[in-house]
């Protein structure tokens, strides 16, 4: 079993998720993994959400233990020999802090990239506002939802039980390498969604083949908990 290489807590997660061509992620698959699908449909989600009390080899970077985090993502499994282990592919990350980026790009071979970015939590009487927005050429992106302040469980066999329980992170290195990194955190509760506002360009974001996006509402929209997390050293696989 690998080391831990980082710990740190995600909250406050907003997940809008899409259904997709699987020809369009083909290009990003990595080797030795195949698209998850649930219930037939392809799924991409744009994910917002803060990482705060990170730690790097249990050490605290100065300026570096809180920021947000905007990614695209898709899902996929790798069978190991023994069983199928379920993770996500980042199409792009994005986060404010350079270091951050450069670190995942070197030693992970992540697709991060460094924007402005800022966020908002508030409550309002009986349900919360959480949004996150980022700046590219001048132009904000928001995501953001307002929810119910109380948590539910997640349903077995539903699909926010599809989005949120992957454990595995892998990244395409080449056409015979995978880039693979296991990610720990116990079972997430979710609040229930009372409205959403998604003014992201995914052409403008992502590239052309994502932009159809622009004018495709998600197939849902889901506000985690999170918890405390942890990322294993990476592996590769070939």
């Amino acid at each position: 079993m690998s080391n831990i290489f980082l710990t740190a807590e995600w909250r406050k997660l907003i997940m809008a998720n899409y259904a997709v061509d699987p020809a369009i992620l083909k290009p990003y698959l990595p080797y030795k993994t195949e698209l998850d699908l649930w219930n037939n449909t392809c799924y991409v989600s744009l994910v917002g959400f803060m990482f705060t009390h990170v730690k790097i080899k249990g050490i605290s970077i100065p300026f570096h233990t809180r920021f947000e985090e905007v990614n695209l993502r898709f899902y996929v499994r790798h069978h190991d020999g023994k069983s199928w282990k379920r993770g996500v592919v980042f199409i792009s990350e994005i986060v404010p802090k350079p270091a951050i980026a450069l670190v995942a790009n070197t030693l992970y071979g992540e697709a991060y990239s460094t924007m402005a970015m800022r966020h908002a939590w508030e409550e309002i009487n009986n349900n919360q506002r959480v949004a996150y927005q980022w700046r590219k050429k001048g132009h904000w992106h928001s995501l953001e939802v307002t929810a119910d302040k109380q948590p539910i469980d997640i349903e077995a066999e539903s699909e926010p039980e599809f989005i949120l329980e992957h454990y595995w992170g892998y990244n395409k290195r080449n056409e015979l390498k995978t880039g693979a990194y296991g990610v720990e955190h116990p079972r997430w509760q979710i609040y229930p969604i009372e409205s959403y506002k998604i003014n992201a360009d995914f052409g403008a974001l992502y590239g052309p083949q994502f932009e159809h996006l622009n004018r495709a509402e998600p197939l849902s929209v889901v506000l985690a908990e999170g918890s405390a997390v942890r990322i294993r050293d990476g592996i590769v696989i070939q």
